[in-house]
């Protein structure tokens, strides 16, 4: 395989990628190990130069006297920083070099918008460690010209700009932790064999700016033959995901082979309304137009789901959406029991596997009594700590369904017993970084249209 230069790298078309290229960063502003671009803590992300640090997330580089030219400097922070690639949609797998050569370091791994990749990456003095994972990315295109409806989260309507790390061309990683030190990140093409795990949901799965979902945490605990692409969006139902086009973008990224998780519910229970964050026209977002009964329309609407995925040689597993909470009792409430009882008959008439997480989730609530307050955001969605737990609700239930998937979970991912809910509030350890959402610039089309086709 040909090692392209950093200039060569960085300017990043879909033809180098394509060509299987590799891209390879050293970070710092010493002289860069042969066969890498040096990148300088000053150097911020652009569009024409291809890579870079994200504005607003500055990290410091450190100098060392032992160390190799790859490790005797590195960056570092107290804040959470980000460093994007310019690339073409598709699946990549990241290699990172970290450690400090004379001193001890601890680097927490997000990509896209916080999805956990390495969690805690701990080094002894000196010591230099290299993980790899893979990152899925991509961008609002179908093949036919058209392109997925975004909602206002996601795209600025009026200059067609979008808004979001999830829909961008290039792929961001976030570091921080107690002692960050990132030496290198190396980027290339996933093996075209890797296993996607396709995510379809709403708010309570979707990539969150703030606190945190189990689609966001689910990566943490598969090894490097699993790339996990989240498609869930806040407010979306079953009508909904299919008039936004985002059935549509799926099943032309999906293989033969891959995974679908489908856990929807928390909207469609929902007969008037608009939700505010939707434009006006934004019909995916509509909930009198995409309002589901729980005995009907919900259970058809899951099945058909399951049953076209296997048409497209996919293996569909329904997931029951998460119970929602009274925060006056932190109990659980029964506005989610029609659906959480229905999505197992939608399993059943789709002849998938099925996921639990409804009845795990009421579990857990019990379990952690007043603990579960730290366990939910709202009464709807979780928090980082909640995110955590159901998590690992989900790898438990991919390890008991016997689809395959357990063979690629990492060791030591914990079995997990939603009666006893481990880790406990106090034992809760993985770093949550400070609450802002970062905004990213950028400028609007010449032409004053959306760069992504018709809304």
């Amino acid at each position: 395989m040909k090692f392209v230069s950093v200039v060569a790298a960085c300017f990043l078309s879909a033809t180098l990628m394509q060509a299987q290229e590799v891209c390879r960063f050293d970070f710092g502003s010493a002289v860069a190990a042969d066969g890498y671009t040096a990148v300088s803590a000053a150097t911020l992300y652009s569009d024409a130069l291809g890579f870079g640090f994200e504005p607003g997330y500055t990290p410091t580089e450190v100098v060392r006297r032992k160390g190799d030219a790859l490790t005797r400097d590195f960056v570092t922070s107290q804040e959470p920083f980000r460093f994007s690639v310019k690339l073409p949609e598709g699946n990549y797998k990241v290699t990172l070099t970290l450690g400090d050569p004379e001193g001890t370091s601890c680097t927490t791994v997000k990509s896209e918008i916080r999805r956990l990749m390495v969690e805690s990456c701990a080094t002894a003095k000196g010591e230099i460690k290299t993980v790899s994972f893979n990152v899925n990315i991509r961008t609002p295109q179908l093949s036919k010209g058209n392109a997925i409806k975004l909602n206002s989260r996601e795209l600025d309507y009026q200059t067609g700009v979008v808004k979001t790390y999830t829909w961008d061309d290039k792929l961001t990683l976030q570091f921080h932790d107690s002692a960050p030190a990132v030496c290198a990140v190396q980027v290339e093409p996933a093996a075209e064999d890797v296993v996607s795990v396709f995510i379809i949901g709403d708010s309570t799965v979707t990539d969150q700016a703030g606190g945190g979902t189990w689609g966001q945490y689910l990566p943490r605990w598969f090894d490097g033959r699993v790339v996990v692409a989240n498609h869930a969006e806040s407010g979306m139902t079953i009508k909904g995901f299919r008039f936004g086009r985002r059935w549509d973008k799926i099943m032309e990224s999906a293989k033969p082979g891959d995974y679908l998780l489908i856990q929807l519910g928390t909207n469609d229970e929902k007969s008037r309304g608009h939700d505010p964050m939707w434009d006006e026209n934004d019909h995916a977002g509509d909930w009198v137009r995409t309002h589901a009964d729980p005995e009907k329309d919900y259970v058809w609407g899951l099945a058909t789901m399951a049953l076209e995925a296997k048409r497209h040689g996919m293996i569909p597993v329904i997931v029951s959406p998460m119970t929602k909470i009274d925060r006056r009792t932190a109990t659980s409430t029964e506005l989610m029991t029609p659906y959480g009882i229905n999505a197992r008959r939608g399993a059943e008439l789709g002849e998938c596997a099925y996921i639990d997480l409804w009845g795990a989730s009421r579990q857990i609530v019990a379990a952690l009594g007043q603990d579960a307050l730290a366990a939910y955001s709202d009464g709807t969605h979780t928090d980082n700590y909640g995110a955590y737990l159901f998590s690992l609700v989900i790898a438990q239930g991919l390890r008991d369904a016997g689809l395959g998937l357990q063979e690629y979970l990492l060791p030591g991912t914990p079995r997990f017993d939603p009666a006893a809910p481990k880790p406990a509030l106090k034992d809760f350890t993985c770093p949550v970084e400070p609450r802002r959402a970062p905004q990213r610039p950028a400028p609007a089309p010449a032409n004053g249209q959306t760069q992504f086709g018709p809304l």
